[in-house]
């Protein structure tokens, strides 16, 4: 990805717009007043939106959730007798008590400038591009990882379904990550690391430390100091290897497998799972002080049937990347319904694998139609229910077509059905994870020429 500029430049001056949520003029002519004088230029058609409101006024819920439909809104209260955590959920993205001190103003023009960093961001063509889709519960998911991004240096958690583009999101933070300068994103998929190989795969190791260490080898930690350290699936650690991780992410520092060289690493670290790590904690399956490190910032990914809006869009991003050069072809009615209406138990990269084999298909400019949808992507007949066989079927197509050999798929398939086996006996919940929501083919990648491949055996370290 191409970065974005961190250069430093004057902040714009915050705009907004003040309505009158049933508070008496006299009072939002104060607010008028002070905010203006904090630098704030009232504008129409400003973003912000300010709601000045009486607490004791039954509709002013109603009122923000009215102002909220055109962008953010800051509720402004009178006096300090009033329900915020109602207000957040009537569409408020914060609320302020007046008292008509220039520091209250100050800080409702710092919040301003905020917003509109990040919704500056948040619009510019790299993000927009880079992580498709219009609907409010995408662009708030967006929004908060935009803005968690520039002004954090948290780790962040990222969870959702499978599919939902975690890791898209990651490769957006680390590229929105202000630091200067910046080294590489490094990429572990922690469903991939054998145990008897871990301390090679984080750590790494000295030559001769074990039978088969021809060489010096980099670790994960090492390979991110001065970047970002993405743990893709990292619900699947064992629980005795994140205690061996602990120290790294809350001091920074680690020795390689063989040595007793103290090394130092500063990374921001990104991590992502579409387990369930609360209940994972409740069962002893995940380290309360691990998880506790790990999510300094918890972002939550939208399933795509949680945001249908997004579909037609993403069909046509894809159309789009098959053949860059023309218009993506309109859809015909029924294949537009059926694009709408189809389960996707893989989100976006179902819809993805979909649109590919019906593009695939059709030929010529005009509209794409039933003919071009494949025979098992199309609807089932009246009557016929085809549910979980079909997403059985859709999951083991997307994962041949990407490179799984039989014998792979098999082993895949067998030992979820004894996981969730287990799970159900030990009272855990069925269906976190499994063949039905694929993250990913197994990979361990490491972009820019950066390598974690190579080692032999180790010894955990």
């Amino acid at each position: 990805m191409t970065a974005l500029t961190t250069e430093t430049r004057r902040p714009p001056a915050p705009t907004a717009w003040i309505e009158a949520g049933g508070a008496p003029d006299d009072a939002v002519q104060a607010v008028r007043g002070g905010l203006t004088s904090a630098g704030v230029r009232l504008e129409p058609n400003a973003r912000g939106r300010i709601v000045v409101f009486d607490p004791d006024d039954p509709g002013a819920a109603a009122r923000l959730t009215a102002a909220a439909a055109s962008g953010r809104v800051l509720a402004l209260a009178l006096r300090d007798a009033t329900d915020g955590w109602e207000l957040l959920r009537a569409g408020a993205s914060d609320v302020v008590i007046w008292d008509g001190t220039p520091d209250v103003a100050h800080l409702i023009a710092d919040r301003l400038r905020r917003w509109h960093a990040v919704d500056e961001l948040l619009d510019c063509p790299h993000v927009r591009d880079f992580l498709i889709g219009e609907s409010p519960a995408w662009r708030a998911a967006l929004r908060d990882a935009v803005e968690a991004a520039r002004f954090t240096n948290s780790a962040v958690l990222i969870t959702g379904e499978s599919g939902t583009g975690k890791e898209r999101l990651a490769e957006l933070i680390h590229d929105l990550d202000p630091r200067r300068p910046k080294r590489k994103l490094v990429i572990l998929d922690c469903s991939t690391v054998v145990p008897t190989l871990s301390g090679s795969e984080f750590f790494g190791h000295e030559r001769g430390a074990f039978t088969g260490a021809s060489t010096v080898r980099e670790g994960a930690f090492e390979l991110a100091d001065g970047g970002t350290l993405f743990l893709d699936e990292v619900g699947e650690l064992p629980v005795t290897l994140q205690a061996e991780l602990l120290r790294v992410i809350q001091e920074g520092t680690f020795k390689r497998v063989g040595s007793n060289v103290w090394r130092k690493s500063r990374f921001r670290l990104i991590c992502a799972t579409n387990r369930d790590l609360a209940a994972e904690r409740e069962r002893g399956g995940f380290r309360s002080d691990f998880y506790f490190r790990i999510a300094g910032c918890t972002l939550h990914l939208p399933s795509l049937r949680e945001r249908p809006e997004d579909i037609a869009g993403l069909f046509r991003y894809f159309c789009r990347q098959v053949a860059p050069d023309r218009e993506p072809p309109p859809l015909s009615e029924p294949v537009r319904d059926l694009l709408l209406h189809r389960d996707y138990p893989g989100n976006v990269r179902d819809l993805r694998s979909l649109a590919l084999r019906i593009i695939h298909r059709h030929l010529g400019s005009g509209p794409i139609t039933v003919g071009d949808v494949p025979e098992h992507d199309r609807p089932a007949r009246p009557g016929e229910d085809r549910g979980g066989d079909r997403r059985l079927e859709l999951y083991l197509r997307d994962r041949l077509a990407a490179g799984s050999s039989v014998d792979e798929l098999t082993a895949e398939v067998r030992a979820e059905a004894f996981r969730l086996c287990s799970a159900d006996r030990h009272g855990a919940p069925n269906g976190a994870g499994g063949p039905g929501e694929p993250e990913e083919p197994h990979r361990h990648r490491v972009p820019e020429k950066a390598s974690l491949t190579g080692a032999g055996a180790a010894p955990r370290g």
